[in-house]
């Protein structure tokens, strides 16, 4: 099969993109609105993208016509700060509780019954059940396509990064402590348990 995007659909397209490109690495992001209405989002368009200084990044859909923006892009817009949590095995249903489509008045703190906890930095909360998470600032907000699949690349600085020290072995983080999920296609997830290693060449 060969495709091209211009002839076919956005959603033909996207779940070749999302079956593919796997697995996704989840970003849990805590942000809070103006008026101090706390969101909770999951996002699988997620990665690291620097280390000095450290930057990661994820990207957030843009609004249907008609429809308002996402509570996480609307925060960040307004208030310049987020927290991404790692989602590990444990907290997994309640990680999937956020992803419901719900007005901007709702804590999805509340709704999947995650605790939030004071970031040390910057003012949205931080997932207490996250083994690792990263207080962020906004440095680039770039409309990757204003359609109404398009997207918004979210990059930020990371100020603070939390890490639980029962997963961590000889200064590294043990990935059998941390268990980390990812996203698949549709409705999967995969478990990261199952590894294998490979030297680099010289």
């Amino acid at each position: 099969m060969t495709v091209f995007p211009d002839a076919r659909s956005a959603q033909d397209v996207n779940r070749i993109l999302i079956g593919a490109v796997v697995p996704r690495p989840i970003a849990l992001v805590s942000s809070v609105s103006g008026e101090g209405v706390r969101n909770l989002a999951p996002f699988s368009f997620f990665n690291a993208v620097c280390t000095d200084p450290p930057v990661v990044c994820f990207a957030t859909a843009r609004p249907a016509a008609g429809k308002q923006k996402k509570d996480t892009l609307a925060n960040i817009e307004a208030m310049g700060e987020f927290v991404v949590n790692i989602v590990s095995e444990e907290f997994a249903e309640q990680m999937n509780l956020t992803a419901g489509d719900y007005p901007a008045s709702v804590d999805e703190f509340t709704i999947s019954g995650l605790t939030a906890i004071e970031s040390t930095v910057v003012k949205p909360p931080r997932v207490r059940q996250s083994h690792v998470s990263f207080e962020c600032r906004l440095t680039h907000n770039v409309v990757i396509s204003d359609k109404p699949q398009g997207s918004n690349l979210i990059v930020g600085e990371v100020v603070c990064i939390h890490v639980d020290d029962s997963i961590l072995e000889d200064g590294r983080i043990n990935p059998d402590r941390l268990r980390a999920i990812g996203r698949m296609g549709g409705i999967s997830y995969v478990r990261t348990a199952d590894r294998f290693e490979i030297a680099r060449p010289k």
